[in-house]
């Protein structure tokens, strides 16, 4: 969710230079179900959508009101956020059952973990390991046999508590250590990896179950960092990963995005085990198709091979993972979260001391409507989702200023959660594509 880069050092981009020769072996990831045909699920509008519906159309505006039952009306995820074992299983086994009898697949975000969100706006979770692993066991066990898409936890691995890259030493999630807890409990890195590989483990239980992890975005973690915490949480083991989740990036650089960080998976696992530092990255673009004079992309515009403009040109890139991987194949699929992401990132046009570029941004759009398999030739992206419910809120966002209001707004934003009615109505209206 959050923008916190972890950009490599231009050098380290640079010395991905090994490369392999004679490879001709698939990387060593398992995958669970991938689903490639069916109806995704739409779930009950969210609370506030109806009563928007309402007001507009009392107000007579009927275009506004049609545009918000449009978007409530398309299939996005459920989130299960808390409660007891028995409760999340009790909510999972309903989803699950409503989907299956309108012969749909449903979306579930499993989003518990202990100290979430880094004790940020959506702060919460498990109070700890032995707690969050009856709650997902519970999850799982609802699911039983039934075909669902799995998002396990949003920022799990963008946000860990205490941990320092092992590629560059960087941190950006500080928890105090409670010397009254129990190991279990305490914030540390080893139990963030322990409960994820737990998760993976239990969901992929289920056959018919599609369990993805997290691997940020574009403008948060580089490449190899993103494939280095993946492994620690036993990506091998899972469908793959899923990228955007609540923000706002361009579909055609995280699909780039997405695509380097399975090749890196491959080459750091087979070709090159443990070298997730020699994996190119979209923060340094050097290499044989621009004489090795590399700048960091540029999130602000589209990414491809034969872009014009140095700062979107991905050539090199993809150049330097073909000659590293030889014919090692990557495995490891992904899905995109395509919920606001229609008119892409946001720059701020005023100077803030916090921008807050990820939180309640105006001026976004909807994304590309939810689809299985959505583009013929890339066998690596399961799925566009709407995963973050667009219309809720991120959170009270004051931009670094005193405050309560959020100066973009001119308001006090909703809570992480709540309905936010004008920028439902604004991500609606610019959507791309147009909502029908």
């Amino acid at each position: 969710m959050r923008i916190t880069p972890l950009r490599g050092a231009a050098v380290l981009a640079a010395a991905a230079l090994t490369l392999a020769s004679g490879a001709t072996t698939a990387a060593a990831t398992s995958l669970t179900h991938r689903p490639s045909t069916g109806t995704l699920y739409v779930p009950k509008a969210p609370d506030g959508s109806r009563q928007q519906i309402a007001q507009l159309l009392s107000e007579g505006d009927s275009t506004g009101a049609d545009l918000i039952r449009d978007m409530v009306s398309t299939p996005q995820a459920v989130w299960l956020t808390g409660g007891t074992p028995l409760e999340v299983g009790r909510d999972v086994t309903q989803t699950v059952q409503k989907a299956a009898a309108k012969g749909a697949i449903p979306t579930l975000v499993a989003y518990n973990l202990p100290y979430r969100d880094c004790g940020q706006y959506s702060a919460g979770g498990a109070s700890g390991t032995a707690a969050y692993e009856a709650w997902i066991s519970a999850f799982a066990t609802a699911l039983g046999t039934s075909r669902a898409m799995v998002i396990l936890e949003p920022d799990g691995l963008g946000l860990v508590p205490n941990y320092h890259s092992a590629l560059d030493g960087s941190s950006n999630c500080t928890v105090p250590i409670d010397p009254t807890l129990p190991a279990g409990d305490q914030p540390t890195p080893e139990n963030r990896f322990a409960q994820l590989n737990f998760a993976v483990d239990a969901l992929t239980k289920d056959p018919h179950a599609s369990v993805y992890l997290d691997a940020t975005h574009t403008a948060w973690q580089n490449v190899g960092e993103s494939a280095d915490r993946l492994v620690k949480a036993g990506v091998q083991r899972a469908t793959g990963f899923f990228l955007n989740v609540s923000n706002y990036q361009y579909t055609p650089n995280l699909a780039q995005y997405g695509t380097w960080v399975s090749e890196c998976l491959a080459y750091a696992t087979s070709v090159s085990p443990g070298d997730y530092g020699g994996c190119p990255n979209q923060y340094w673009n050097g290499g044989p198709t621009n004489n090795w004079t590399g700048v960091a992309l540029n999130n602000f515009g589209i990414w491809s091979d034969t872009a014009t403009q140095a700062d979107l040109n991905t050539s090199s890139i993809n150049a330097r993972y073909a000659s590293m991987l030889g014919g090692v194949q990557p495995t490891a699929h992904y899905v995109i979260d395509t919920s606001r992401n229609g008119q892409g990132p946001w720059k701020p046009t005023v100077s803030y001391s916090d921008a807050q570029d990820w939180c309640n941004p105006p001026g976004r759009g909807l994304g590309d409507t939810p689809a299985l398999d959505p583009v013929s030739g890339n066998a690596l992206l399961d799925a566009y989702l709407w995963i973050k419910t667009p219309g809720q809120s991120d959170g009270q966002c004051t931009r670094g200023t005193a405050g309560p209001a959020d100066p973009e707004w001119g308001l006090v934003d909703p809570v992480a959660g709540g309905w936010f009615p004008q920028q439902a109505l604004q991500l609606a209206r610019l959507a791309v594509p147009a909502l029908h």
